[in-house]
């Protein structure tokens, strides 16, 4: 039939073209009127719109145009879903956030103390939803209210009264607050001679930005007044340190299953070496979401603003509170090839100064107390580098000076699952050089004494070990004990404290705060202060004192890490990296140093020391420090004809 018109499903139109053909007498035949009409408005939209130009063309080669029109209905809510997707998004993300507030409302109600922790998060993250919006509201009106201090004799003036305010403010506080503890001022003399022996040995005098220096350390001292000297500060961090030992405390449930309840209980290995595992996991996962790169690219902006250093020393060196050593110059790794000696000195000194989010947990699982942790890496990133533009000032053109920074990047992980797998496994390999050290180390020291015992009964001297007669213990107990006395410890804990410091440094700083928390159980446990002569363990303000200076990776073994993890992200720069090596080492633990002398200024004491009558009015035993503190102390106070 040489007329009749082609089936709509024998063929396939073009790809940009569409096409229908259809006889008018089978039209005619097969439809209505109404039906034509029909027919002809789903033609124009499938014309019109390409996303429906594949289905139709399936459609024909298969069930034909009427099957595919009936199941136009689901086609056409897939196309609304599409174009409402951004609308579907907001008002699922408002019913969320209406869930969450009476949630949050509820819990509040019912018991705020059990609900402290959520009202802390809560307020974090709309502090960090809001800051943006403020910004972009209120940052051109105080960029333009700021614009009369931008002259150049109005600024100078307003520095200069601010530089005489602060110092009148420094001196009227030591004369007032010293008046009931004089040996604080001992600690403040020690801040001037660190200050003294830094700016004696700096490379280049006349070149050192006293801006840099004053404000580094007066940040770190005013952090300090916040979170050891007033109530708010001092409770806030207090808690932060109990809730991070019981996020720790979760580590148990996965090694008590790996190791057995009893290897986790008994034995060391297995006790803080998952710890360090179980953190590198949570900072790798922090790390994805972007919460690290945007608390430290805050610190890094506000450190820059006032302390005028660049945006690359300044983002490692905030970088470090967080992450390790080789790990913060990885935050500027296309950057580092162009930066000056004295910015990478700086970082150096960050590196060396600070301890990294994952081996912090290693540390409070030895019994360290966490606030003290916390608080010392937090304070070492200014100090860090005040003391680096002191002992290294800058005199060359540096390429970032810009006050906009450096942008982070997001972690490459594809997943929060990939990312919490590369943490944990990444974290294997710290975990096994911790464990590797200790072993090392222990092992040595061992050795060492016993062939000094050995040496010493061939000439019937008993007892002669590494801790009664050594190089190192030369070195910890007499050389250094001035200095330590100058961070504002007792003349009686100063050769234990020297011996911990030594430690640190000839050693690694997990031998000397492991041997820190030994001291602290002797003392909670009720152990005698003296026994046959030799002290047992070491007061409060020491142990606080001691914690604030072997918070830092100062310690000759890190030269070679340091070295090692820098030189493989730019290695021909090696030679200009061996040149400052050395000092930022000695730099980075005076760091450590004036931070556990600014803990001595600030160190007021609490609880039973504070308050012996209160103590002893309740139920106690007479095995505690706090007992034997409260006794010394009524003893002391009594006069010789009372005795």
């Amino acid at each position: 039939m040489a007329g009749k018109p082609p089936c709509p499903t024998q063929a396939v139109p073009p790809p940009l073209q569409l096409s229908f053909s259809f006889s008018p007498s089978l039209r005619s035949q097969r439809e209505s009127i109404p039906q034509v009409e029909e027919n002809r408005r789903w033609r124009k939209q499938v014309e019109e719109s390409p996303l429906l130009r594949p289905q139709w063309r399936l459609a024909q080669r298969t069930r034909g145009w009427s099957s595919w029109r009936s199941q136009w209905p689901f086609t056409k809510a897939r196309s609304f879903c599409k174009t409402h997707t951004s609308l579907f998004k907001k008002i699922l993300l408002g019913l969320l956030c209406f869930a969450y507030a009476a949630y949050f409302l509820a819990a509040c109600i019912l018991n705020f103390q059990r609900a402290l922790a959520l009202f802390v998060i809560t307020c974090l993250v709309i502090f960090a939803l809001v800051l943006p919006f403020l910004k972009n509201l209120l940052g051109k009106k105080l960029t333009r209210g700021l614009k009369p201090f931008e002259n150049s004799r109005l600024k100078l003036w307003m520095k200069w009264v601010f530089a005489g305010a602060s110092l009148v403010g420094l001196i009227l506080w030591l004369a007032l607050d010293t008046a009931q503890r004089p040996e604080q001022l001992i600690s403040f003399a020690g801040i001037c001679m660190f200050i003294l022996i830094l700016f004696a040995c700096s490379k280049h005098h006349s070149a050192v930005s006293w801006r840099a220096v004053f404000w580094g350390l007066g940040l770190q001292f005013v952090f300090g007044i916040l979170v050891i000297r007033t109530d708010l500060g001092y409770n806030a961090f207090k808690w932060l340190g109990e809730q991070v030992q019981i996020f720790l405390n979760y580590t148990v449930a996965g090694s008590s299953f790996v190791f057995g309840d009893m290897l986790v209980k008994d034995v060391f290995a297995f006790q803080a070496l998952p710890i360090i595992i179980f953190f590198g996991c949570v900072m790798s996962i922090l790390y994805y979401l972007g919460l690290v790169q945007w608390v430290v690219q805050k610190v890094a902006w506000f450190l820059q603003i006032t302390m005028g250093t660049t945006a690359t020393e300044t983002l490692a060196v905030a970088g470090n509170i967080f992450v390790g050593m080789t790990e913060a110059p990885l935050l500027i790794r296309p950057y580092l090839a162009d930066m000056t000696l004295s910015e990478i000195h700086a970082v150096m000194t960050g590196g060396f100064a600070t301890i990294s989010g994952t081996v912090l947990g290693a540390f409070i699982s030895f019994g360290v107390d966490a606030s003290s942790l916390i608080s010392a890496s937090v304070m070492a990133a200014p100090c860090a580098l005040a003391l680096s533009k002191l002992a290294y000032p800058e005199v060359e053109e540096s390429k970032f000076k810009s006050e906009e920074g450096v942008k982070l990047p997001r972690g490459k992980e594809r997943n929060v699952l990939e990312a919490a797998s590369n943490g944990a496994t990444d974290a294997i390999g710290l975990a096994a050089n911790v464990a590797a050290n200790l072993v090392a180390f222990l092992a040595v020291l061992a050795f060492i004494n016993a062939a000094l015992s050995w040496l010493g009964e061939l000439v019937d001297i008993q007892g002669l070990t590494f801790q009664a007669l050594s190089f190192t213990q030369v070195i910890c107990s007499y050389i250094l004990r001035p200095m330590v006395f100058m961070m504002g410890v007792e003349w009686t804990d100063c050769p234990m404290v020297a011996e911990l410091v030594g430690i640190k440094f000839f050693t690694n700083e997990f031998v000397a705060y492991q041997q820190l928390s030994q001291y602290k159980n002797k003392r909670l446990s009720g152990v005698e202060e003296w026994i046959e002569g030799e002290k047992q363990w070491i007061s409060v303000r020491a142990e606080i004192i001691t914690t604030f200076s072997l918070c830092g990776f100062a310690n000759l073994s890190s030269i070679g890490i340091t070295l090692g993890g820098l030189t493989s992200i730019v290695p021909h720069r090696k030679s200009d990296l061996s040149k400052v090596v050395v000092r930022a080492l000695f730099t980075g633990a005076c760091v450590s140093l004036i931070s556990a002398c600014v803990a001595g200024i600030l160190y007021v004491p609490r609880g039973a020391e504070a308050d012996c009558v209160s103590f002893l009015n309740t139920s106690f035993t007479n095995r505690t420090y706090e007992t034997y503190v409260c006794c010394r102390g009524l003893f002391q106070s009594l006069a010789p004809s009372e005795i």
